[in-house]
């Protein structure tokens, strides 16, 4: 029953969508990607690093503190933010989360991309995810979608990533 109750009181879903400039620098979990395809010249357009998987994770785990969302605390219009790194403003979220007493008990995220194809790399997003977020890959899930070229997505003008997460109270 405390587990049923943790999570209607800390879950809470995220979708983050950012839109592709072209030759702009793909986020971390992107980086190291053959991007060979129809959407070669897709880059992710931000004013952090456009990091779509850790900003959909970091507004959920604000969601869940009921603390807003990464726009009240890290502000576009604030010039320490530009070009931070996801793993950057997960770190200071994940420290919220333990001064209010609670650890990430799980994560499940869903990244949707046209290109690049990311199958091959979900292991090493879901442990780049997980080490983020300083906790074991176990507590991690990563599934990857197409929009199987329907929409803004299909068209390589963008990339959406969704998250649920589920804290619990660090003495439970």
């Amino acid at each position: 029953a405390q587990l049923w109750e943790a999570y209607f009181c800390a879950a809470l879903a995220e979708l983050a969508l950012h839109g592709g400039q072209p030759g702009e620098a793909l986020p971390w979990l992107l980086r190291a990607q053959d991007r060979a395809g129809a959407c070669d010249a897709l880059g992710l357009a931000g004013h952090s690093d456009a990091d779509v998987l850790a900003h959909a994770v970091g507004d959920a785990l604000l969601g869940a503190l009921g603390e807003g969302d990464l726009g009240a605390h890290f502000p576009s219009s604030d010039a320490r933010w530009k070009d931070a790194s996801g793993a950057l403003l997960l770190g200071e979220i994940m420290r919220r989360v333990a001064r209010a007493g609670f650890i990430l008990a799980n994560v499940d995220a869903t990244l949707v991309a046209q290109e690049p194809r990311l199958a091959p790399h979900q292991a090493q997003i879901r442990e780049g995810l997980a080490k983020q977020l300083g906790v074991e890959s176990a507590r991690v899930n990563v599934k990857l979608k197409s929009t199987d070229g329907l929409g803004a997505i299909g068209r390589c003008e963008g990339i959406a990533a969704q998250a649920v997460v589920l804290l619990e109270r660090e003495d439970a």
